[in-house]
């Protein structure tokens, strides 16, 4: 993707709608349309080919997870930010495991939804991974461990080290400080960990790290 995001919208309620167009319009993000359920976000995603859609979790027809699952089969280019009124919601977890880039609180500040917006279209998670990760803790913890689902062998032992570290919310400049090495090196063993695993960003990296096992919730 090259210049700003171009965005869609799909909750609801108008008036969120109408105040996140309103929002992103001013800090020079295009809003190309809106979405009012699910099944509607994903005729427009396909129609309007977004870069970033902001979408609400419960939704009439089709609610957003099943949205979210769609479009990410469909529209692999696309990132996803979930939409929610709770900072710990169930459905979240899941979405990210689907392939959701992140969530926001619908109270977020208008400058934080515009970096939100412009982070994800580059292509990393949303928020800070420690907020990512503090969500699957709770809820891998609820759900008991899961089977490991993604054969890590073609992972290196550096890069099995750099997974496990993203699995407990490090960013780049905190990974180059732990394993001595430069941001650059950094994000080239990230940019291999994604390729290999097919990961979409570091959000689905944490859900993976606690799914196989490397990170346990609550430990180390």
């Amino acid at each position: 993707m090259t210049g700003e995001p171009k965005v869609l919208i799909a909750d609801d309620q108008a008036l969120v709608r109408t105040g996140f167009r309103m929002i992103l319009n001013a800090r020079g993000l295009e809003v190309v349309g809106e979405a009012a359920d699910g099944v509607e976000a994903v005729s427009a995603a396909e129609r309007l080919r977004p870069d970033v859609i902001l979408m609400d979790i419960r939704m009439p027809n089709l609610d957003g997870l099943a949205a979210t699952r769609q479009i990410v089969a469909r529209l692999p280019g696309c990132r996803i930010i979930m939409l929610t009124t709770f900072d710990l919601d169930r459905y979240v977890y899941a979405a990210l495991a689907a392939g959701a880039s992140g969530f926001l609180l619908k109270d977020v500040t208008p400058e934080h939804l515009a970096n939100a917006v412009r982070l994800v279209g580059t292509g990393d998670a949303l928020l800070a991974p420690s907020i990512t990760r503090r969500l699957v803790e709770r809820f891998a913890a609820q759900d008991g461990p899961a089977p490991l689902h993604r054969d890590l062998g073609p992972l290196t032992p550096r890069e099995l080290e750099v997974l496990t570290l993203l699995g407990h919310g490090l960013s780049n400049a905190e990974l180059a400080r732990e394993l001595t090495l430069s941001e650059a090196t950094v994000k080239t063993h990230v940019a291999r960990i994604f390729t290999k695993l097919q990961l979409r960003d570091r959000a689905q990296a944490v859900v993976l790290a606690y799914e196989t096992g490397l990170v346990r919730p609550g430990g180390s």
